[in-house]
């Protein structure tokens, strides 16, 4: 088979170049184990030096890319051009060989009870 009939197989888009579905970079797992992957939460490399020459391509760049900062799950899927479904399986295997720690966002308190804010604004307003 030459590049020619490659590129005309159902492998190959002209736009997209070559086609790697996403259940083949996540073995076939839709979602990840735990659920502490917000959009926002922060991943960085665990030990800089650590050796990506035995991790798959997605998880090794993974790595390279928050070894020098902390990165958010949707930059890391923007930069990686993946559908944060796929990162977030892919940090979780990662979590689970501790190579990231993940620093979750800040839960925000609950908002206060609007009876609350009024009697507040009335108490204001009788000064």
């Amino acid at each position: 088979m030459t590049t020619a009939d490659a590129d005309e197989g159902w492998f190959y888009d002209k736009d997209a170049g070559h086609l790697v579905r996403p259940y083949a970079i996540t073995n076939g797992r839709t979602g990840p184990v735990r659920d502490g992957f917000a959009l926002i939460t922060l991943v960085v490399t665990a030990d800089p030096r650590a050796d990506t020459s035995r991790l798959t391509p997605e998880p090794a760049a993974i790595l390279d890319m928050c070894r020098e900062r902390p990165l958010a799950v949707a930059e890391i899927a923007a930069s990686m051009d993946l559908p944060v479904s796929v990162v977030k399986v892919l940090l979780d295997d990662l979590a689970e060989a501790r190579l990231i720690l993940t620093r979750a966002p800040v839960q925000l308190a609950e908002a206060p009870d609007i009876s609350l804010i009024q009697a507040v604004i009335e108490g204001v307003r009788r000064l």
